[in-house]
């Protein structure tokens, strides 16, 4: 038949092969979207392996992942996830003034500060809040690419109130608190400080848990494509937080009105 049709064997061959490979491929694609499916999207190419050999198929890894990645089967565990970036902790012998004294009675007396980890497009920046004890609200915010002081310094710049009235900036002991120019801002607004025991993110209970309130009330709910975006939104947030969400540990009054009612 080659020679009739002046085809060369080598062709058809290459050709047949082909085809074969192509149907192939058909019928692992509807295998392994079953298996996944079935596997409730967790499942990846190593699993999908194993289902697949029990059906009699023997599949590479490689075969696996392209054609998942064609037919766009992405597994829960292959969706970017944070990852913890160690660093060094402040050694710094400051004890914990604070002493989980959560609930303050003088506006501006204690603050609290921490950071969290939010997507933007395909990197992660970073979100810091300080808070007032006296009524949990956010006096000062921040984002930035970088985890690091200079991100709490703009959060110190961005509150509104007189820096002057606070006598203590309690955290945890990231270093991202332990600056040359912090040190300095406090020292001249005459702010003491007061840090956790180290691994005990108890004593800064208030911050790890508006965090907490932060990540399912707003994080979870946005896709940050920019950071102008994520600036852009959570300054609304924040506005929503401070004066209009009410709070369970306010008596359920906002910021505000806790502290239009109980500040001399």
């Amino acid at each position: 038949m080659c020679k009739v049709l002046e085809l060369q064997r080598s062709t058809y061959y290459f050709i047949s092969k082909m085809i074969d490979s192509e149907d192939k491929d058909k019928e692992l694609r509807v295998l392994i979207k079953e298996i996944f499916i079935q596997s409730r999207n967790n499942y990846g190419t190593r699993k999908i392996k194993v289902e697949l050999k029990k059906k009699g198929y023997i599949v590479s890894r490689r075969r696996i992942g392209r054609i998942m990645k064609e037919i766009g089967l992405v597994s829960n565990y292959t969706v970017s996830q944070y990852k913890v970036h160690k660093t060094t902790c402040n050694e710094d012998k400051i004890s914990n003034e604070l002493n989980r004294e959560f609930t303050q009675e003088v506006p501006l007396n204690i603050i609290t500060s921490d950071l969290t980890y939010v997507r933007v497009g395909a990197k992660w920046n970073y979100i810091c809040f300080i808070l007032d004890l006296f009524n949990r609200e956010v006096i000062g915010y921040s984002v930035g690419e970088k985890k690091d002081a200079e991100l709490v310094k703009l959060s110190f710049m961005k509150t509104n109130y007189n820096l002057e009235k606070i006598n203590l900036f309690h955290t945890d002991r990231g270093n991202e608190f332990k600056n040359k120019i912090i040190d300095e801002l406090l020292e001249v607004f005459s702010i003491k400080r007061s840090l956790s025991l180290k691994g005990c993110p108890y004593d800064n209970a208030v911050s790890e848990s508006t965090f907490k309130i932060l990540k399912l009330e707003f994080v979870n709910n946005h896709k940050f494509e920019t950071i102008e975006e994520l600036e852009l939104l959570l300054s609304d947030y924040v506005n929503w937080y401070n004066n209009i969400r009410i709070h369970g540990s306010l008596n359920y009054m906002s910021p505000k009105e806790y502290k239009e009612k109980y500040s001399s």
